[in-house]
């Protein structure tokens, strides 16, 4: 297997220490053939910015492509389609089939968030989206509920397979939290609430501050842990000072070898996104994380994540955008251990649906299926 990518700078937009962009590298990463390409890099602020990013990395990859082995399927993940133009490009010069995985409906997450309206930019980009949609042979989305809405865009139901995300059941599970870690962060004697993840236009951080404000009298043994970085970060750090938020932490990224310790070090954490329609198709990666360690959840995502979570008893799930609700919620798991624990029993046997190995054989398989039906259709011939 050989992966084109850009060189490792999200979500900051940096270059990751141990890397330098050149023309071309390549590397063995966990015995796959990685290849990366040059790109220009932005900070994941301001969308004409990102754009020129990814139209580098469409022409970066597509050149890359070249030199690697023939291949037998071309995968191009989204969002963002101009990785799926280059992987429908690439598929054509090898006269092979082109799969296109759909992680998120892009551009419909970029006017979710308020990047950017619709107008003559975002319809140009559904123009690309359509054409993506046709030229695929197979498409693989992570809900049942992006496969809804595609074919209700009238994309064809047998040419969509849904392989959802999940978790290495192997490298997370539940566990003592680290005193080191806790000692680090000055949380000894706290109940540790985290925000674990992106810290993006997307998320309504701004909830976790307010949230915060409530708890710092009401609920003192409360600290708020928000892991990770992205282009809200600074204007949530900037708030909190204002606000003289001490009840809450910011960590920064932390590599994602270390991101267990962090999983078991909180007592609650939490997945949050803004109240749109869009974000009800969603599953956060992030989810089978916390489930897989054990780690209790309170949720403010309808849709899709609720009607898992619900039904499996591993989560709180609570109105969007009511900080009421959730200073409601952490209270009660505040005073109620066992409830916590309950909680975390049951996102575990649930994340055990999800196990990464398994989707992996799923996606292999349907790539398999897809090599062997273009042979077949080539004999035909």
């Amino acid at each position: 297997m050989n992966v084109v990518t850009s060189f490792p700078n999200f979500p900051g937009g940096r270059i990751y220490a141990g890397y330098r962009q050149s023309l071309f590298k390549r590397e063995l990463v966990d015995g796959v053939d990685v290849v990366r390409v040059p790109t220009l890099v932005f900070a994941n602020r301001g969308f004409v910015l990102r754009v020129l990013d990814f139209l580098s990395f469409m022409i970066a990859g597509s050149i890359g492509s070249l030199f690697v082995g023939r291949p037998d399927v071309v995968v191009a993940t989204s969002p963002q389609f101009f990785t799926g133009v280059a992987g429908w490009l690439v598929s054509r010069i090898y006269r092979c089939p082109f799969l296109f995985e759909v992680r998120d409906l892009w551009p419909d997450s970029i006017v979710a968030v308020g990047a950017m309206k619709e107008g003559v930019g975002i319809r140009m980009i559904r123009r690309i989206e359509k054409f993506l949609y046709r030229q695929a042979e197979l498409i693989v989305v992570v809900t049942r509920s992006s496969r809804d809405v595609l074919i209700d865009r009238g994309v064809s139901s047998d040419k969509i397979i849904v392989i959802t995300n999940g978790i290495d059941m192997a490298a997370f599970g539940p566990g003592p939290p680290s005193q080191r870690l806790r000692l680090c962060l000055g949380v000894e004697h706290k109940i540790v609430v985290s925000y674990i993840g992106n810290v993006g236009m997307a998320h309504g951080l701004q909830l976790i501050l307010d949230a915060a404000s409530q708890c710092s009298s009401r609920l003192p043994e409360v600290q708020f842990v928000i892991v990770g970085t992205g282009a809200e970060l600074a204007t949530l750090q900037q708030q909190a000072r204002k606000r003289d938020l001490e009840n809450v932490t910011f960590v920064g990224q932390v590599p994602h070898a270390e991101i267990l310790e962090y999983w078991r070090l909180s007592d609650i954490t939490l997945v949050l996104l803004r109240d749109t329609s869009l974000f009800r198709t969603v599953l956060p990666s992030k989810v089978f994380e916390a489930m897989a360690t054990g780690t209790p959840i309170i949720t403010n995502v309808q849709g899709e994540l609720d009607s898992i979570l619900r039904p499996a008893g591993a989560a709180v799930v609570i109105e969007p955008d009511n900080v009421t609700a959730l200073v409601d919620s952490i209270e009660e798991l505040v005073k109620d251990p066992a409830r916590r624990n309950a909680l975390s029993a049951a996102g575990v046997e649930t994340a055990k649906h999800y196990d990464r190995n398994e989707l992996a054989d799923r996606m292999l398989a349907a790539m398999q299926m897809l090599k062997r039906n273009t042979a077949d259709a080539r004999a035909e011939d």
